[in-house]
């Protein structure tokens, strides 16, 4: 199940704080911040599809993540690469890297990264 992006601008605001009660979410919001009860509906749809919980203390609830931003975004780029990219990683890769202006250096940091898992994976 995926998140809209008013969704995922609360997420994002969750997996930074980690716990929240609403008025904490509000104010990580830059201005114009949303009318609480929009920020309240995010929320419920949110609970409803498992993105989050939260405790009761009194009238109050803190709100947490279920899912972890890794956990979602890996989900997000696998299905790119499934959906747009006949599902071959190599594609992906080298679109991203033709495709973007990453710089020398950006690359090599890449291919860094690259290398490290290609040890990992003869271990």
């Amino acid at each position: 199940m995926q998140l809209s992006n008013s969704e995922e601008q609360v997420m994002e605001h969750l997996w930074k704080l980690k716990k929240a009660f609403m008025k904490d979410i509000l104010e990580a919001y830059p201005d114009p911040k949303p009318a609480t009860t929009t920020l309240a509906t995010l929320l419920k749809r949110m609970i409803d599809k498992k993105f989050v919980a939260y405790t009761e203390f009194g009238n109050s609830r803190e709100y947490y993540p279920l899912v972890k931003k890794e956990d979602y975004f890996s989900k997000h780029v696998n299905g790119l690469i499934k959906n747009f990219f006949n599902d071959s990683a190599s594609q992906f890769a080298s679109f991203f890297t033709t495709s973007t202006n990453l710089t020398e250096k950006e690359l090599q940091e890449l291919r860094k990264i690259i290398d490290v898992e290609l040890q990992k994976k003869k271990k």
